[in-house]
């Protein structure tokens, strides 16, 4: 399927203007991260401890950072997290940098019990949205029995099991009242009423706790660089054993140039670089640089019938061919991007704007950059042969073109 016939678009006569748009968005990457102290790493790198909080209603931001600047010391961040789904923001994610192992895990109690007492309201009620599963089996056990409606362990077990996977499954981890537990299996009026007695339901559920040590972020960051280090060396001793060491020396450069401006607009905008973006970050590596393969081999199978054509045309000519791929291919992954960002929830976000990003810069390197990189190197090359040279030096040399 071919969406463009017969292109013959220009494309490096804008060479110069792509050329400047990419150093201007470089410097602009590198001035961001000094200014900034770096990138912003995620818990995954820098160490902490991050607690994720749904709340029934919109989340009393300042409340919890003013509860929380009582009892710890430290900075202390807490981040509305918005669900692309349904439109809101009831979510916020509660972060703190500790340097101490000990000290991280005393700060998730100390979160948790923040929560419970300022905003909890239970009394001397269990809460159930925050409760375990040996707590609610502990809590239920002895008033179920003096009720008349004693459970033998295991239907106790199984009870239990039941209104945990109401609250997580059907309630998102949040039960907003009580008498919605009439719809759970096994529970009868008679266990109800007990549970009323005995539960409680706060406004918020902890959804997750992360802990991660600063030695071990340390470990995954330098992990994560030398990844990407290992995957651009690869592909160069590729691409230089499949064409030439200029098309690998081309196309890890401009691999390189996507890579900076795709982590400078995490820097422009504040975004948190963990995991999961470094794996976005690998993916677009192999994505950008089989685009740029795409057209190296379209290069190379035009110089075998075109060789009297001068580079730069046919550099064109082989990216006007392969225009309909380029688009075909770009187009609906962004499109699935878009859907990863919107839909996916707070764990995809960063993946899908990294992808997102990366995709568009990765295009237009593969069109602009890597193609100019070649190109230049041609000229240079031709430069070189049009100086005085000995004659023992050229003697039965024959001129050669940049791409097998």
């Amino acid at each position: 399927m071919e969406l463009f016939k017969e292109t013959s678009i220009d494309f490096l006569s804008r060479k110069w203007l792509a050329l400047g748009i990419s150093l201007a968005l470089i410097g602009a990457t590198f001035v961001s991260l000094i200014a900034k102290g770096g990138p912003n790493y995620g818990i995954d790198f820098r160490g902490g401890t991050l607690v994720y909080v749904k709340f029934a209603g919109t989340p009393p931001v300042q409340q919890i950072r003013s509860a929380l600047g009582q009892r710890m010391s430290g900075e202390v961040t807490v981040t509305t997290v918005r669900d692309a789904a349904m439109g809101k923001a009831d979510e916020v994610v509660i972060g703190t940098e500790l340097r101490d192992e000990r000290a991280l895990d005393a700060a998730r109690v100390t979160i948790t019990k923040t929560l419970e007492e300022r905003f909890g309201n239970t009394g001397s009620k269990l809460d159930l949205n925050n409760a375990s599963r040996q707590e609610l089996a502990d809590r239920l056990r002895d008033p179920l029995l003096r009720a008349g409606t004693g459970l033998s362990e295991e239907q106790l077990g199984g009870l239990v099991d039941n209104l945990r996977n109401f609250r997580d499954k059907n309630r998102s981890g949040l039960v907003r009242n009580l008498d919605e537990l009439s719809a759970v299996p096994g529970v009868t009026p008679a266990i109800l009423n007990v549970i009323k007695q005995e539960v409680a339901v706060a406004p918020f559920s902890i959804r997750q706790v992360e802990i991660v040590g600063p030695k071990a972020g340390g470990d995954l960051r330098r992990q994560a660089i030398l990844a990407t280090l290992y995957a651009l060396g690869g592909m160069l001793v590729y691409i230089a054993f499949r064409f030439e060491l200029i098309a690998g020396v081309a196309a890890v450069l401009a691999i390189i140039h996507d890579t900076l401006i795709t982590i400078g607009f995490f820097s422009f905008f504040d975004r948190e670089i963990s995991l999961t973006v470094i794996a976005a970050v690998l993916t677009l590596i192999g994505y950008s640089m089989n685009d740029k393969i795409v057209i190296f081999d379209r290069v190379r199978e035009n110089l075998k019938v075109m060789h009297r054509m001068p580079l730069p045309d046919l550099v064109n000519k082989s990216i006007n061919q392969t225009l309909s791929r380029t688009v075909i291919t770009a187009g609906p992954t962004l499109l699935c991007t878009l859907a990863l960002y919107y839909l996916g929830g707070p764990v995809l976000n960063g993946i899908a704007y990294a992808l997102f990003i990366g995709i568009i810069v990765g295009t237009y390197s593969s069109v602009f950059i890597a193609s100019t990189i070649l190109v230049f190197w041609q000229n240079f090359l031709e430069s070189r042969k049009r100086r005085p040279a000995p004659v023992a030096a050229t003697a039965g040399r024959e001129p050669r073109r940049t791409v097998k």
